[in-house]
């Protein structure tokens, strides 16, 4: 999976709670196990009547958040069934980092796995946030994984907590297949004395 370094990006502000994967990724598109295509029904039932046409007030269907790479999210972000679907969704979209108050567990493991940077910030900071990202197109935020800051349009930063181990993982853009690979002598010498092993 692509690292995760430094992001500069706009900031598109889902001021909702509870947002759970089905309203993410709704499940009728969940017939494929593919991570590329998703994008498009991203929020479908947000972003599209049932005629297929946008709603024009959804706020990845304004102009200035089209291209947005964050998110700034309501609390419980991600609630609901595990489907792995959801991060597949934000990321073929282009949302590498979502920040919100609280995630629900599943959803913020998966974000890891898939590349994405899931940061939780207390309440006070997202309403910063929030007024920030109003500024539409002009709503710059910095990620700084490293030094784990948020840098907002007009220079001021928040700092954020994040588990080594995972912080590691996505610096290195190391998924859960990479991580086995890095063991493969192991492995092998492991693989080896079972060969060499008489099971008579």
């Amino acid at each position: 999976m692509a690292k995760f370094t430094k992001l500069d990006g706009v900031a598109a502000p889902l001021n909702m709670i509870n947002v759970d994967t089905d309203m993410i990724i709704p499940k009728q598109f969940l017939k494929t196990v593919k991570r590329s295509g998703l994008g498009k029904n991203l929020f479908d039932e947000l972003r599209f009547t049932p005629d297929g046409e946008e709603v024009s007030d959804f706020v990845l269907n304004q102009a200035a958040y089209r291209h947005a790479s964050i998110l700034v999210a309501g609390d419980n972000f991600g609630c609901g069934s595990s489907r792995e679907h959801a991060p597949w969704a934000l990321l073929d979209f282009g949302i590498r980092c979502v920040i919100a108050p609280s995630f629900g567990d599943i959803f913020y493991s998966n974000c890891f796995k898939n590349g994405i940077l899931p940061i939780m910030v207390p309440q006070a900071d997202i309403d910063k946030l929030f007024d920030d990202a109003a500024r539409g197109a002009n709503a710059t935020i910095s990620i700084d994984l490293e030094a784990q800051t948020i840098k907002g349009p007009d220079g001021g930063t928040l700092h954020f907590e994040i588990e080594a181990f995972r912080k590691e993982c996505l610096l290195k853009g190391l998924d859960d297949i990479a991580l086995t690979l890095q063991a493969t002598d192991k492995i092998d010498a492991f693989e080896a004395t079972l060969a060499d092993k008489s099971w008579a």
